[in-house]
Parts: structure tokens; C-alpha cells; sequence
């Protein structure tokens, strides 16, 4: 699953460490998921698209 968090942080000029805290999980994970390593949980992606107000399906998709 590709994702445009890497994209989102650089528009809200967040770091992977302030999206962890955001989001509540490691900056290792935000890295994981970043490099499509690691797929985020439904609740960590709803926490995401809460976060920077856009739906699932525009941040997470299939490659």
C-alpha cells in the first residue's frame, strides 16, 4: 500500500516525530509506514486522516 503521509507532513511542516506524538505511535512507525514497510492499522489511519482532515482512500491507496 503506497501512502502520501511523507507529502502531507512536508504541507503541515510536521516531523515524524510530531506526527508520532500526534498519532500516538513510534516515529519508527510513521517511518515504517512512510516507506511502505509497515501497512497502519484502521484505527492509526483514521487517526492520520483525522489529523490532516482528508478521507482514508486520498492518503493510503493500492499501487
Amino acid at each position: 500500500m503506497k501512502n502520501k503521509i511523507k507529502i502531507l507532513r512536508a504541507q503541515h511542516n510536521m516531523t515524524q516525530a510530531q506526527l508520532s506524538v500526534e498519532v500516538q505511535v513510534s516515529r519508527q512507525t510513521i517511518n515504517a509506514i512512510e516507506t511502505g514497510k509497515f501497512d497502519p492499522s484502521l484505527p492509526l489511519a483514521f487517526k492520520i486522516s483525522r489529523l490532516f482532515k482528508l478521507p482514508i482512500e486520498s492518503i493510503f491507496f493500492e499501487e
